[in-house]
């Protein structure tokens, strides 16, 4: 009898910890969850910020050419465009 109770104390005891609903699962879910939680806030974070550039590329033609000049390389007419590298001046 006693090892009957024993043993089915056990068995709950280790159910409680290692079982779908025990103690490993819920410390990993809450991990999982806040995993979660950190990417939807990055997203909501990201999503703000695209918006207010939608915003300034609508309203704000000076966002069209910075991103014109910034990311497509274009230059206005009667601009001189030079490149510049890091090269070593060559000895006498």
């Amino acid at each position: 009898m006693c090892v009957a109770i024993g043993l089915t104390l056990a068995i709950i005891a280790a159910n409680g910890v290692a079982g779908d609903r025990g103690l490993i699962q819920t410390v990993r879910m809450r991990h999982e969850r806040q995993q979660l939680a950190d990417a939807i806030a990055r997203l909501h974070e990201e999503n703000r910020r695209l918006a207010l550039q939608a915003e300034r590329l609508r309203d704000d033609p000076a966002a069209i050419e910075e991103i014109a000049r910034g990311e497509l390389g274009l230059i206005r007419p009667g601009e001189h465009l030079f490149i510049v590298t890091d090269r070593p001046v060559p000895g006498p």
